[in-house]
């Protein structure tokens, strides 16, 4: 999994208001959501229609900046936003990547979580139907060099249940989420990171 399709992947939304549009939700998301922890399950499917690797962790954000995306199967790998910089960790690699938040956020979906409110400064936003039994979002980035096409994200009533994103190459990575918990109290020290030792640090 790339490090942008791990940012994007950052970008986890829930709504509040069953009876709302889906744009309404994400809205109203934006204005009273601090905090959010959930479960995924994760599948990227190729440009010729490949199906690679399924794999599952947790995430958390808080609202603004911080956020922490842990894949535990098969491997392993961590992103963790500190409002500061955004680290990528790869244990295998004995690696990790660090950018600055706004340089590595930029246009990405990942924006929609760390940004302020004030989110079609970045994205153009529609309704985008029902499908699969879930009310649909897309969201268009209006940066040119984002990385991405759009992204979509399914509700059910008040609930998050998916999202896909789809990248410029023509990757597809779907996301399916459980266990969704809405401003939970989390930890400050889940979103700072330190590089263990022996690990080569790699950007600013």
């Amino acid at each position: 999994m790339t490090a942008r399709a791990l940012l994007a992947a950052a970008c986890l939304l829930a709504a509040q208001t069953a009876n709302a549009g889906g744009i309404d939700k994400l809205r109203q998301f934006l204005e009273s959501t601090r905090t959010v922890r959930a479960d995924f399950a994760q599948t990227v499917v190729a440009r010729n229609g490949r199906q690679g690797q399924v794999s599952s962790g947790a995430m958390m954000f808080s609202r603004p900046g911080r956020f922490r995306w842990q894949i535990d199967r098969p491997y392993t790998q961590l992103l963790v936003g500190d409002g500061e910089r955004v680290w990528i960790h790869d244990p295998d690699l004995r690696q990790v990547t660090v950018r600055k938040a706004g340089a590595a956020l930029g246009g990405t979906p990942a924006a929609l979580l760390a940004g302020d409110s004030a989110i079609d400064k970045s994205f153009t936003l529609s309704e985008a139907g029902e499908r699969d039994g879930l009310e649909w979002i897309e969201a268009i980035p209006k940066a040119p060099d984002s990385g991405f096409e759009k992204v979509r994200l399914g509700f059910a009533g008040s609930e998050l249940r998916a999202m896909e994103l789809f990248d410029s190459l023509g990757q597809t990575t779907s996301l399916v989420f459980s266990h969704l918990e809405r401003n939970p109290r989390l930890a400050p020290s889940l979103f700072r990171f330190t590089p263990p030792a022996n690990t080569d640090v790699i950007g600013d």
